[in-house]
């Protein structure tokens, strides 16, 4: 079958965005609309300008027999900071406060679109970087971590509390939890991660960082590296923070239950440089 290229174009950046971080050969673009490969560079100029005019990423050629064309998700600095008012806003809202100075959060954890949009922020700081797999605890961070897997095509390994039969042998730790100082245990299949790996953490809500760092002891035991830190909401604990380097898109200052005002604001995303 001869496509049309506008067919090609269609085809092809669908392809590109479902699969980031991956390098596809000019060849297979040329053998699937069975197009010489000057055509296929045309459309992949055409897309790439799309891309980026569009904020929607970046699109990188490598050169060479082995190369090919990789779609790096971006996100445009506006567009991350709609994202954070739009997270403050609706953290802000005074039925969220729960007893503790906790919010209500899970139904935009449960959000696909607004986790999808998370997710692709914060893989758009960690874009140049070699990450291989993405580690959360059970269970709340989880939709971040799958958000942000999804825009750097890597796995994600979830830390649980406890072992269970279905993941077999198994490592366990004890930690530290923040502010209330008891111990607690973490537990993670041999099997989720192989040594040397770069792994990004990330949790949905961080007051201390107990629970970071006891993912940070975790990756010890793998032999595995932090390549970097990402939380969606942090609690204002200077004098007790466990855990120095990391992003957060939302800062919670004070919560009042009495009178249920919420202080929240911009994270730290943008003071922290470019990786």
């Amino acid at each position: 079958m001869k496509w049309k290229r506008s067919e090609r174009l269609v085809d092809m950046t669908y392809y590109l965005l479902e699969h980031p971080h991956q390098l596809i050969p000019l060849t297979y673009f040329s053998d699937l609309y069975q197009s010489a490969k000057s055509s296929i560079s045309e459309d992949l100029t055409i897309v790439k300008e799309t891309f980026e005019e569009k904020g929607i990423g970046l699109l990188t050629t490598v050169p060479g027999a082995a190369g090919g064309v990789r779609y790096i998700p971006k996100m445009s600095e506006q567009e991350v900071k709609h994202i954070i008012q739009e997270l403050i806003i609706q953290l802000g809202q005074s039925d969220r406060l729960l007893p503790g100075g906790y919010l209500f959060m899970t139904d935009l954890l449960g959000n696909p679109d607004f986790m999808n949009r998370v997710g692709k922020v914060f893989a758009s700081v960690f874009a140049e970087q070699q990450i291989d797999v993405i580690m959360t605890v059970a269970t709340k961070g989880i939709s971040i971590a799958h958000a942000i897997a999804r825009h750097l095509n890597v796995p994600v390994v979830v830390v649980r509390r406890d072992s269970k039969v279905t993941e077999g042998s198994t490592v366990s730790i004890n930690y530290v939890s923040g502010s209330s100082r008891r111990i607690q245990t973490m537990v993670l299949s041999k099997r989720s991660m192989k040594s040397g790996q770069r792994v990004l953490i990330t949790d949905d809500f961080m007051k201390v960082g107990g629970t970071v760092n006891g993912m940070k002891s975790l990756l010890e035991e793998f032999e595995c590296e932090l390549a970097g830190i990402a939380v969606l909401v942090e609690a204002e604990h200077a004098d007790e923070r466990l855990v120095d380097d990391y992003y957060s898109l939302v800062k919670l200052h004070e919560v009042n239950e009495k009178d249920r005002i919420i202080e929240l604001s911009e994270g730290n995303y943008f003071q922290k440089g470019r990786l």
